[in-house]
């Protein structure tokens, strides 16, 4: 060992040794064009023009090199510019990729060609319809008191399983009452003006024990099913004068027409015909009332509603012990005694052999334009299926053309025009309306007395209403054919406008949620 020295030479002393004459002649060997010069030079031109094709060239380039739409998209998320809209993973789209070829389009009972703009075939299982759940159903959660329904709608009876929908009742305590069951609504989230609706259903129960009541129907989006305080003044109504027949009861300030307050059909109301409130947003509102906060538009002098169509509500013949189909129209104003025009002329059933007008024709609430037709007991509880529908045609500017037109499996089985809704003089009544409203769908299983009387000694639970698939058609060319706000019926602004009642199904009343009908011509000054 020593201590410093000269003689520790280690192997980096050179570079700390200075050496003018060694270092003169390295800098003189320095060349600005070596080998690794080029390549530096080199990875950064690559590297730039990279970037350069990336962000600046390649847009340009293709936006000449590829063919572009007539138009730009449309819709958040939605429609392209040809007007598809895209198969996106985990996202339904309105015309179910499940739905057959064959039935993407239809012939109707008119014989001219409907194609398919709406479908779901219930193919997924477990899909659930909570609120937020699905873009086109939604499951209602509330007792539906308008009916006397002795069930509570849960979201937890409706499911998808085996490629069907399925509503099942149960008997359990829920808000105090002894049954669950299920309804599902398209309300605010689809609905269509004229076309055909169709769905495939295999009905709860056996066909032979009365009690249950499974509905697929439509409602007037103006109404919201189950919230009553949005029905008060708007269902069943599908009327567009300014008469006695928008006022309440159905009677003038000076208690006009008499025939309204006693051509009714019950003892228990003094033969009153009507107990409506009047229609809230009917074509006698003051025209200087304001849009969409007292009248859902576009003019107040518009008349709105939400009329009902019933595709079937499934009832037992007690004395047969066989299904039936009850198919109706319920609507208001009402003709005294309910009685509309039943001549040949205006309404058509098919098969006078198994098919009869109903016995019900109405009520201080609504009226009834129904046909009661035979199912025999095979298309139950799961076993067999068949198919509800019917065909829906109106034009504003033509009224005289509307007809609706009801069928079961391939056979229609009844059919009406404006005919039998007509003006009725002695009761100051001007002519009613083939709905011209934007539609929701409706299908729900339930039970109420005062639809019929139950069998609970016969009647078995759990039972199921089973859905196959919902189809709606609709001819080429229909402006705001499937939104459930069409411009020459909106109703998203007035919908917006008045959201507690909208939202709060324990409000029964317009006024119970904090509104006022509006000023009304026939009743005040304006």
């Amino acid at each position: 060992m020593y201590g410093w020295s000269t003689r520790d030479i280690e192997v980096d002393d050179a570079m700390h040794t200075p050496d003018p004459v060694r270092d003169a002649m390295l800098e003189r060997k320095v060349t600005l064009f070596s080998a690794r010069g080029w390549l530096n030079i080199g990875a950064i031109v690559i590297l730039i023009s990279g970037l350069v094709t990336l962000f600046a060239a390649y847009p340009v380039i293709s936006f000449y090199s590829q063919p572009r739409p007539r138009k730009s998209g449309f819709n958040l998320g939605g429609i392209n510019g040809t007007g598809q809209i895209p198969v996106l993973p985990g996202l339904f789209q309105p015309i179910d990729p499940d739905t057959p070829q064959q039935a993407l389009t239809k012939i109707g009972k008119d014989g001219k060609q409907y194609n398919l703009v709406f479908s779901d075939e219930f193919n997924t299982d477990g899909r659930t319809f909570y609120p937020g759940d699905d873009p086109y159903w939604e499951a209602a959660d509330l007792n539906y008191w308008p009916t006397a329904d002795i069930e509570w709608y849960s979201p937890e009876a409706i499911t998808t399983k085996d490629g069907k929908l399925q509503i099942t009742m149960t008997e359990q305590l829920n808000h105090d009452l002894n049954f669950q069951s299920g309804m599902l609504q398209s309300w605010n989230k689809f609905c269509f003006t004229t076309g055909i609706i169709e769905a495939s259903i295999s009905l709860p129960g056996d066909g032979e024990t009365p009690g249950f009541w499974p509905g697929f129907w439509t409602m007037g989006n103006l109404g919201r099913p189950g919230y009553g305080a949005t029905t008060d003044g708007t269902w069943p109504y599908s009327y567009d004068s300014c008469d006695a027949g928008a006022l309440p009861n159905q009677t003038n300030a000076d208690g006009t027409p008499t025939a309204a307050t006693n051509t009714g059909t019950d003892a228990k109301t003094d033969f009153a015909l009507s107990y409506l409130p009047g229609q809230r947003a009917g074509a006698c509102t003051c025209p200087n009332v304001q849009i969409p906060i007292d009248h859902p538009g576009p003019s107040p002098s518009k008349g709105r509603g939400a009329p009902e169509i019933d595709i079937i509500e499934a009832q037992i013949d007690t004395v047969n012990r066989v299904g039936q189909a009850s198919q109706s129209f319920q609507i208001a104003p009402f003709n005294q005694f309910y009685q509309y025009n039943n001549d040949t002329s205006a309404i058509t059933i098919n098969d006078p052999v198994n098919s009869n007008f109903n016995t019900y024709k109405g009520s201080i609430t609504q009226q009834a334009v129904s046909i009661v037709s035979q199912l025999g007991t095979t298309n139950y509880g799961g076993n067999a299926y068949q198919t509800y529908g019917f065909e829906w045609f109106s034009d504003p500017n033509n009224r005289d053309s509307g007809f609706i037109s009801w069928y079961v499996g391939d056979t229609t089985t009844w059919s009406m025009n404006p005919t039998a809704i007509g003006p009725d003089s002695v009761i100051q009544m001007s002519q009613r309306l083939i709905p011209e409203e934007a539609m929701s769908i409706i299908i729900n299983f339930g039970m109420s007395p005062g639809f019929q009387h139950a069998d609970f000694k016969n009647l078995k639970f759990p039972s199921v209403m089973f859905v196959d698939y919902v189809r709606v058609y609709q001819l080429p060319g229909v402006e705001d054919g499937v939104t459930c706000d069409p411009k020459a019926y909106p109703t998203a602004d007035y919908i917006q406008a008045h959201i507690n009642a909208y939202s709060n199904p324990n409000l029964t009343t317009w006024e119970q949620a904090g509104y006022q009908f509006p000023k009304n011509s026939k009743l005040t000054q304006c």
